[in-house]
């Protein structure tokens, strides 16, 4: 059911943003959006990958618009939702607009504790750098 819903939403939301590499998968959506529909886009990518056999997505919010930073609560819950989403099976480098990343970088350790590998980054060369790297 799962990958029926990765499939339903990349097909009809932006199937040509999300690319597919010899090391890794990238999704780059854009446009304006609820959190919700950012959230669900952003699920529908890491089952793409995880189906993919793809252990390592660059994904760029960086050009999503139409809602403000989440608060906490919703960060908790949306990385959970990803974490499961990964089955510890896909590493997550996360590109979002400065104002749009927790200084504390509050769902990164949300995610650690979930068995999410990821990290979100203001710029794509940091981003692609650090999936590079991780293991």
């Amino acid at each position: 059911m799962l990958m029926n819903f990765a499939n339903s939403a990349l097909n009809s939301d932006q199937p040509e943003r999300f690319q597919i590499l010899p090391d890794r998968a990238e999704f780059r959506p854009v446009g304006r959006m609820s959190l919700s529909q950012a959230v669900k886009l952003v699920t529908s990518s890491i089952l793409r990958a995880r189906a993919l056999k793809k252990s390592k997505l660059l994904i760029s919010v960086a050009e999503l618009t139409g809602f403000e930073s989440p608060d906490l609560s919703a960060r908790y819950f949306f990385i959970r939702e990803w974490a499961a989403a990964a089955q510890g099976e896909v590493r997550i480098a996360l590109v979002a607009r400065p104002e749009m990343i927790d200084p504390e970088k509050f769902g990164v350790t949300v995610a650690a504790n979930a068995g999410l590998t990821s990290n979100v980054f203001a710029s794509e060369p940091e981003a692609l750098a650090w999936l590079q790297n991780v293991a």
